[in-house]
């Protein structure tokens, strides 16, 4: 099945054109606001170097679903 997503405001720009496994792969300065400096705090207190391991990290998605079941509550 073929996703089709606008991530244009949410990547840097050297980012725009890579597909969604590139994505996940990249560093997670490939997000838009995300600076080197940032990277490195992610990667000192998670281990996280990479847009997957971010996505994929235990805490931001229990984060994440805490969020997205407060909100459907309201």
């Amino acid at each position: 099945m073929a996703i089709n997503a606008d991530l244009d405001k949410i990547l840097d720009k050297a980012y725009e054109e890579k597909s969604l496994s590139e994505l996940v792969d990249a560093p997670v300065e490939a997000l838009s606001g995300v600076s080197e400096g940032d990277a490195q705090l992610l990667k000192d207190a998670f281990n996280i170097k990479t847009v997957g391991d971010l996505g994929r990290n235990k805490y931001f998605r229990a984060a994440a679903a805490m969020v997205d079941l407060a909100e459907r509550a309201k």
